[in-house]
């Protein structure tokens, strides 16, 4: 059977293939769709408004956008975790309307809301530390002419030294070893 999971000779750590499983709110994103499919079985079997297709979508949107923008460079990276953010607000909208139609009780539209917050603030914190990555990177080749006093960089300009204060410090440090 293939292991996507492999342990590295240095540490005990395991180093996965594929960088966005490093992410925690990827993990917490498949988290809030697991939950989503526990809770479809409260809506009405017949849906004709497509409410619960919607939701799941958009659920499902969150972490389509983060593996997709993993995949880019920072700055497109970036434009998914916002097309993230959009589709977790969409899953808020959804809730509020499921709560209100009477198929969510009080308790499964505080936990939807919970994860929601939650993701909310994990898309902001990496949002945040690769701009600041970046406008380190853009700010260093203006002020030094060059980038040789920064750190090492790769083709696409991404620095290879990792932020200790990112909110993912595996993925920063995988993300710029391989753009």
């Amino acid at each position: 059977m293939y292991n996507a999971e492999e342990k590295n000779e240095n540490t005990e750590k395991a180093v996965t293939f594929f960088r966005f499983e490093d992410l925690r709110i990827y993990h917490k994103s498949l988290d809030y769709i697991n939950w989503l499919n526990d809770v479809n079985m409260l809506f009405p079997e017949n849906d004709n408004t497509g409410l619960i297709a919607r939701f799941n979508n958009s659920a499902r949107s969150i972490a389509f956008n983060i593996t997709e923008g993993s995949a880019q460079n920072k700055s497109q990276f970036i434009h998914h975790l916002k097309l993230a953010k959009t589709a977790i607000r969409e899953c808020l909208v959804i809730t509020t309307i499921a709560y209100r139609a009477n198929f969510l009780t009080e308790t499964y539209e505080q936990e939807s809301r919970q994860f929601l917050m939650e993701l909310t603030k994990m898309s902001g914190a990496l949002i945040s530390s690769l701009q600041r990555s970046q406008n380190n990177i853009n700010g260093n080749y203006q002020n030094n002419g060059n980038h040789n006093n920064s750190g090492n960089y790769n083709a696409n300009g991404n620095s290879f030294n990792e932020d200790k204060n990112a909110p993912s410090e595996n993925f920063n440090r995988n993300f710029n070893e391989t753009n």
